[in-house]
């Protein structure tokens, strides 16, 4: 498990990593629900962190690639128990791809082309 979570974070540099992928690894890949699950998250969202990434979300329109969400905190810590208390107040359900990503900050940068 520790092997897949640094995997998770290796995507950074190509990638955002979004909980729509964190959440089902955890649940379908590994059989875990409840608190073992959360612990999962909370794992990877840790070292996402860990390596720099900041919660974000898809620019739309605005010509940016990713919009930092600087709402979760500026801890890591915070945001962990942020990001996790949102997503358990929402059902602790399998993401949708439109909702919220972890990028280098970099990443907050780069406009469309």
């Amino acid at each position: 498990m520790s092997e897949h979570i640094k995997s998770v974070a290796d995507e950074l540099p190509i990638d955002a990593v979004g909980m729509w992928q964190i959440v089902p690894g955890g649940r379908h890949g590994f059989k875990l629900e409840g608190e073992a699950l959360t612990d999962f998250v909370r794992r990877c969202i840790a070292e996402l962190l860990s390596r720099s990434a900041v919660p974000v979300v898809g620019g739309g329109d605005t010509g940016y690639f990713w919009i930092e969400q600087k709402q979760y905190g500026s801890k890591p810590q915070d945001i962990i128990d942020n990001v996790v208390r949102e997503w358990l107040a929402n059902g602790a359900k399998d993401e949708d791809p439109g909702g919220l990503w972890f990028a280098l900050p970099e990443m907050c940068k780069t406009r469309w082309k």
